[in-house]
Formats: structure tokens, sequence, C-alpha cells
């Protein structure tokens, strides 16, 4: 059993050594951990710091590309490492190391495919109430969207099956907490939570400028990735809606035109068949979108299909390496020419 943690991280020197040092190196029913730095393109010396604090594996991007985008490049470099279990966790300190074991025992177990901390934040001391309020009202839409029950869909602190990581695709460049939940609803994996730890935040986030641009980013993000899966509810319930203002304008003509012959209202009836025919086109859209939709589904099956393929002969490849080198060492020791 391998276990990879990775860390996404940008700009950050100050805290990185700090949590690296308080991960585990060690867990029972593991065989082997691996700690993965991804580094998005930091100006800074985050990837020095790594070295230096013992991480094998650094994975270093140019330039500046997002959260989102340094989560799933972490992901597909710990499945290449042969990863069984990947945990991810931030850079800065928030959650507590000493969890890990916790947030893993579920997968260990068969019991999930993916496992959220859970720092129930209604009782974070360093969460400002209207944080606490977006946090509540945030989860809320997920759960509704995603079918899970996860109550604290933000945390960065989660544990993924090797199985969850070869079927999630990660495809905003905002955040991963969202969409992630989502997926793994409507791909069916089996998502859990545990409670863990958070230590107070020692820096304002990066991830957005204020909780106004957070909202916004956020809400798109929700939307997008819903319509991405539930094309057909989400055109139908817009379709449905313009139909509905349709027919009520178009009653409001019928009334006036039966008490005064609709003089002076022909305006109403202009617009209610206007929005009677954009809410038809509407529902079409929805229905083209969801025949779209199923295709998507095929090109995601045959995506997995090629990811486990390429992971099965990398893995074959590694092997042979390690044969011919046995080989060779072999043949030195024996004293035989190469």
């Amino acid at each position: 059993m391998k276990l990879v943690i990775q860390i996404p991280c940008l700009d950050e020197e100050e805290t990185l050594a700090e949590t690296v040092a308080a991960l585990p190196r060690t867990l029972p029913g593991v065989d082997e951990i691996t700690l993965l730095v991804i580094d998005d393109g930091s100006t800074d010396r985050t990837a020095e710091v790594a070295e230096r604090a013992g991480v094998s594996e650094i994975v270093r991007f140019p330039n500046h590309q997002g959260l989102a985008r340094a989560f799933a490049a972490g992901l597909e470099r710990a499945l290449q490492l042969g990863a069984d279990v990947i945990v991810n966790t931030d850079a800065d300190n928030q959650y507590s190391a000493a969890d890990i074991p916790a947030l893993i025992a579920p997968i260990l177990r068969g019991e999930a495919d993916i496992v959220i901390g859970d720092r129930d934040p209604a009782k974070l001391k360093h969460f400002s109430l209207s944080k606490r309020l977006l946090q509540r009202l945030g989860s809320w839409a997920v759960r509704q969207l995603s079918g899970t029950r996860v109550p604290d869909v933000t945390s960065g602190f989660r544990a993924f099956s090797r199985e969850a990581a070869l079927k999630i695709n990660v495809l905003s460049d905002f955040t991963y907490t969202l969409e992630t939940v989502i997926q793994a609803g409507k791909k069916l994996l089996a998502v859990t939570h545990v409670a863990v730890r958070a230590n107070p935040t020692e820096r304002p986030s990066r991830l957005f400028s204020g909780p106004s641009h957070y909202i916004r980013r956020s809400a798109s993000t929700i939307v997008r990735i819903y319509a991405l899966y539930e094309p057909f509810k989400v055109f139908s319930l817009l379709g449905g809606a313009l139909i509905a203002a349709a027919a009520a304008i178009g009653l409001r003509f019928l009334y006036f035109y039966l008490r005064t012959g609709g003089a002076g209202h022909i305006q109403s009836l202009i617009l209610a068949a206007a929005l009677l025919i954009i809410g038809f086109l509407t529902m079409l859209s929805g229905m083209l979108a969801d025949l779209i939709g199923r295709n998507r589904q095929l090109s995601e099956d045959v995506l997995l299909r090629v990811r486990r393929l390429e992971l099965m002969l990398r893995a074959g490849s590694d092997a042979d390496a390690r044969q011919a080198e046995r080989l060779q060492r072999r043949r030195r020791a024996d004293g035989l020419p190469r």
C-alpha cells in the first residue's frame, strides 16, 4: 500500500518546511509514503525549501496556472508514482497532519473512494461570521446538487483512492474543491467525511481577493459543472421559467381582451409569444446538450481506459528497468562483461 501526500504550493517558503516536518513518514497499514510538492510558478524559494525539507518529488510549473491545475497535476503525478491512496493538504499548515490516519482509514477499509476532512467551520474562531455563513450556504448548495452529505465542501484536506483519482477530471482553473465533490456525486463515487482539526491560518487566502470575488467564481464553477453533468435539468428549468412567464403574460392579455377587446395591450401578446418561442428553444437546447453529455460520458470512459493502460505500461517499463539494473549489478559482482 503506497500513500502519496501532495501539497500544491504558491510562494510558500515561509510555511512549507513546517508543514512538511509535521507529515507522517510511517503509518499503520501503509508500506510506503511519498511526499509530493506541486510548485505553481512560485517566485520565492518554495522549491528549494521543499528539497531541503526532504521532499522526494517536486513538480514545477514555469508560471502560475492556478490551484485547480496544480491539484490535477498532483493527482496525475501521484498515479504515475504508483499511489494507492492520495492525500491532498495545504502548504500553509492549516490542517493537522496528525489526522491523516483518520482521513485515509475509510479508504483502507474499502468503505469510501473519497474522504473529506470536516473542519466544522461554524466553530472555527479564526473564521469571520460572514465566512462561516458563506461556508454553510456553499456546502448546502453543493450537497443538494451532488447528492452527497459533505458538510465542509471547501476543505482541501482530503483523500482519494486510486480509482477515484483516475475518474476525477478537473476542468476548473479556479478551485478543485467544489468541482470534485459534484463530479464524485454524479459519477457515483463513495464520498464520506471525517472530523479533522484546523490550525489558525497565518495569512489571507491567495485564491481570491475578497468575499464577493469568491462568491462569483464559486457560483460560476458550481453552475458550470452541474450543467455539464445535468444539462437537461438546467435547460429545462430555464425553459420552463420562460414558458411560465409567457403563460402569465398571455393570460394577462386574454383578461384584457375579454374585458376591453385587448386594445393597448398588443405588446403583451408579442412579448408572450417571444418568451414562449425562446422557452421552447431553450428546452430543445437542453435535449441537445443532454445528447452531447452522453457522448462526453463515453469520452470519459475512453480516457479512463487510456489512463489505466498508460499506468500499466509505465509500471511494466519501470519493472523492466529494475530487472535490468539488478542483472547489471549481478554481472559486475561476478566480474562478467556488461
